[in-house]
């Protein structure tokens, strides 16, 4: 696991987590408690890092990890009794397969979300150690690079993402940051059409063709934010081309 200022999440994350044979969390500095709380959990190995970006920073934690099998989780993920043992069951049986996707319940200030996008929501959390490595390149949203055969688990992980439409808007802003640095060192510049057409189309996207609507004013706060990162991205990138 990951973390940067996850102290309300920490101990009911670990617990999901306590059939691993080790737990390894990188921490990024945390400043509200974290960190500490971290410490207290004996059987947790932490290490303070800094952090460069998402894909960096998994790929030293799985530098990290001694065992076969790695899981991923991260501290506002929680594992239900039917995927750990969907888990279990695969571990000690599995033989092609180097790569486990997972469905995810997406959940905003406890209520589940059901459409805006995330009825699609999968992503890779298990895999054998050395059949894996985060692509660099891709700093936010990254993704993995297996070498080998995959398959998506039966059942779903739980994700409580945001408890509030700050703390969404504040974590759109940070991978929106990320992702204009990975633009800005490809080359890439903004125009107006980033700022208008983009924006305007992930809000179409998620809130009608997605059918955040159904989700009521949840649906269209994330929709909302959604298309609000988006437009941030660009201002930020329009940022680094000037400062170049």
């Amino acid at each position: 696991m990951i973390t940067f200022n996850e102290v309300n999440h920490i101990d009911a994350v670990l617990e999901s987590v306590n059939f691993a044979d080790e737990i390894i969390v990188i921490d990024s500095y945390s400043n509200d408690g974290t960190y500490e709380k971290l410490k207290s959990h004996k059987n947790v190995k932490t290490i303070q890092r800094e952090f460069i970006n998402f894909a960096n920073q998994r790929n030293f934690a799985l530098e990290q990890a001694k065992y076969e099998w790695v899981l991923f989780i991260d501290a506002d993920e929680r594992i239900p009794e039917n995927l750990r043992k969907e888990i279990i069951q695969h571990v000690n049986s599995t033989d092609d397969i180097v790569g486990f996707m997972f469905k995810r319940l997406f959940f905003f200030k406890q209520k589940r979300i059901r459409f805006s996008g995330f009825q699609t929501d999968t992503t890779y959390r298990l895999f054998k150690k050395d059949f894996v490595k985060y692509n660099e390149c891709k700093t936010v949203h990254e993704m993995p690079v297996l070498n080998g055969k995959s398959m998506l688990l039966k059942n779903k992980m739980l994700h409580y993402s945001f408890d509030s439409a700050s703390q969404y808007k504040s974590k759109m802003e940070h991978y929106a940051k990320l992702k204009a640095v990975e633009l800005h060192q490809k080359g890439k510049k903004a125009n107006m059409l980033h700022f208008i057409l983009r924006p305007t189309y992930k809000f179409v996207l998620n809130y009608f063709l997605r059918l955040g609507f159904l989700d009521g004013k949840e649906g269209l706060i994330i929709s909302y934010l959604s298309a609000y990162g988006v437009h941030y991205r660009y201002q930020k990138l329009k940022s680094l081309t000037k400062q170049s």
